[in-house]
């Protein structure tokens, strides 16, 4: 198993450990279902017929470009 550092916004941190706990889950837990969800589902969110629920791609590094 590998270890990883996720840095996610505040307001993303809480929803998804909210949403662990009303799965009675640890959100460690909760976070792996949901990636290996968006793994396994065919298609993707930018062609038809992908799962709606998966977000779309970030684009860029969501740093602003430095001059």
């Amino acid at each position: 198993m590998i270890k990883l550092n996720l840095r996610l916004p505040d307001d993303l941190y809480d929803a998804a450990k909210a949403l662990a706990a009303s799965d009675d889950r640890s959100l460690n837990s909760w976070l792996t279902a949901a990636v290996r969800r968006a793994v396994e589902s065919s298609g993707t969110p930018d062609r038809p017929g992908s799962d709606p629920a998966t977000p779309a791609p970030l684009r860029g590094s969501g740093h602003p470009r430095r001059h």
